[in-house]
C-alpha cells in the first residue's frame, strides 16, 4: 500500500521566506543598564554597565535609599565620502535604571568612577539613627 503524503503548496513558498532575518520592529528597544550591587559593612558598591557612553553623559541621583542612574548615547556622524551605512544596530538615546537599597545613603560621601564602560559607585551608608523614646506629659 502506498503512503499518502499531504503537501501544502504554500509550505515551499514560506520555507525560503524566513531564511534571512527579517526585522519587523520599527524602533530599537532600549537596552537595560545591568548592575551588580555588593554590600559591605559601611557602604554599598555598585557596578553598572554603560558601554559607549561618555562620562559627561552619565547622571546619578540619590534620594534616601533610592539610586537612579541615567545615561545618553548620542548618534555619531562618522560617515566619510564614498561611504554609506548599511546597517546600524547600536542603540542611540537615553537609558535609565533605578533601584532601592535597604539603608539610606550619605550623599555627601558618594564616590563615582567610570572605567572601560563600567560605572563604579561607592555609596556609604548613613549612620542609623536610634529611635528616641518620647515622654508624654
Amino acid at each position: 500500500m502506498s503512503n499518502l503524503i499531504r503537501r501544502d503548496p504554500l509550505d515551499d513558498f514560506f520555507r525560503g521566506f524566513f531564511v534571512r532575518p527579517v526585522d519587523f520592529a520599527g524602533e530599537k528597544e532600549a537596552p537595560v543598564v545591568k548592575i551588580d550591587v555588593k554590600e559591605q559593612e559601611k557602604n554599598y558598591v555598585v557596578h553598572a554597565e554603560v558601554p559607549g557612553v561618555k562620562k559627561e553623559d552619565i547622571h546619578v541621583a540619590i534620594d534616601g535609599a533610592v539610586v537612579s542612574i541615567s545615561a545618553e548615547r548620542r548618534e555619531e556622524k562618522d560617515v566619510r565620502d564614498g561611504e554609506r551605512v548599511l546597517r546600524s544596530e547600536r542603540y542611540v538615546g537615553k537609558v535609565s535604571r533605578s533601584f532601592q537599597l535597604a539603608q539610606e545613603i550619605d550623599e555627601a560621601q558618594v564616590t563615582a568612577k567610570y572605567t572601560d564602560g563600567v560605572l563604579e559607585l561607592v555609596l556609604p551608608k548613613k549612620a542609623a539613627t536610634q529611635a528616641r523614646r518620647i515622654t508624654i506629659q
